[in-house]
């Protein structure tokens, strides 16, 4: 009889229900339970009966891991209670809203001698995959310039409709909330950055329900090497996501990833090299009147099973969220 591994959910909206679906269809997941902080009779997934009254019921049931699925501003307080509880930790980005919160889940995460995951899921993206490969074999030589432009949409009703959407205390702002994943795909694929210069703008300044810009104009220095990169961004584009891209021009060689989710291999031009056949097919998560990032959760989900059966490292751990949180928290200091 194969081994399942129980999860409880905490924070029962969009999010949530992604990571319910995907344990459910794992053939050694088991969803017990959830809770919803903000809204106590929310339960919403399919041909599952158990409710939990209260954070307390969930965290002291027979549980191996909670997902932390709540609004920014609750990941840390609600990691740190799960830790202490001995429970595993699955936290949806950001990892935090400051790199003290950050550290603090850390050193919870030690004293309990529990594993942390965070979500980044683009790093499953097929297309990020083939392009970690490229820059980890030196294919491109010295990288001279990164260029990543990432223009989203997101209307009224996505703030209106929501209890902490838009406020800078329980959001934080884009950077935190839409596009967190791609600071960590910087990270993951080129290490640490250092910060030149960052400017902010709010082009849909009529919308007083919003504390933070709605787009950024970002300048860095890779660290390794001497390369340029800039990270462009907006919320404020109109009706729909137009793309997320990134462009990188080496010494051996340049290559473009476009798409809406950074999903298609636009252009590849690299010395001695032959672009191989790459399914890039990647669906995105649909929330009707909008849509968020790359829907790999099925493939974060299967890595937590797998580290907690003993059959792998954590893909994405908690020093890797927490120096995402470092560069939007160094980022964000050039607010006025």
């Amino acid at each position: 009889m194969l081994r399942k591994i129980k999860f409880g959910i905490v924070g029962l909206g969009h999010i949530g229900i992604r990571h319910a679906l995907c344990i459910n269809q794992h053939p050694q997941g088991e969803l017990i339970g959830g809770y919803d902080v903000l809204d106590k009779d929310k339960w919403r997934v399919k041909d599952l009966k158990l409710k939990y009254n209260s954070l307390d019921q969930l965290m002291n049931d027979d549980i191996d891991v909670v997902n932390i699925c709540t609004p920014n501003y609750l990941h840390a307080n609600i990691a740190i209670d799960v830790l202490r509880h001995g429970k595993h930790v699955v936290i949806e980005k950001p990892m935090s809203l400051s790199s003290k919160e950050s550290e603090a889940i850390i050193a919870a995460s030690k004293e309990a001698k529990k594993s942390v995951f965070c979500v980044m899921q683009n790093r499953f993206s097929p297309t990020i995959i083939w392009l970690k490969n490229i820059i980890s074999n030196n294919m491109l030589g010295d990288i001279k310039m990164v260029s990543i432009h990432c223009f989203w949409n997101r209307n009224n009703s996505y703030y209106l409709n929501s209890d902490w959407h838009g406020s800078k205390k329980m959001d934080g702002g884009p950077l935190y909330t839409q596009f967190s994943h791609f600071i960590d795909i910087i990270y993951w694929l080129f290490g640490d950055i250092s910060m030149v210069d960052a400017n902010f703008y709010s082009f849909n300044s009529g919308n007083n329900f919003i504390e933070f810009e709605d787009s950024g104009l970002i300048t860095f220095n890779l660290k390794k090497g001497s390369g340029r990169g800039v990270l462009n961004y907006s919320t404020a584009v109109w009706d729909k996501n137009l793309e997320s891209s990134i462009t990188i021009i080496g010494e051996k060689g340049s290559v473009k990833i476009g798409g809406q989710y950074m999903d298609t291999i636009d252009y590849c031009h690299i010395e001695d090299y032959m672009l191989p056949n790459i399914n890039t097919d990647v669906e995105c998560n649909d929330y009707g009147d909008y849509k968020g990032s790359a829907s790999n959760h099925d493939k974060m989900i299967n890595n937590v099973i797998d580290v907690l059966l003993g059959d792998s490292e954590i893909h994405t751990n908690a020093l890797d969220g927490l120096r995402v949180v470092n560069i939007i928290e160094t980022i964000y200091s050039f607010r006025i």
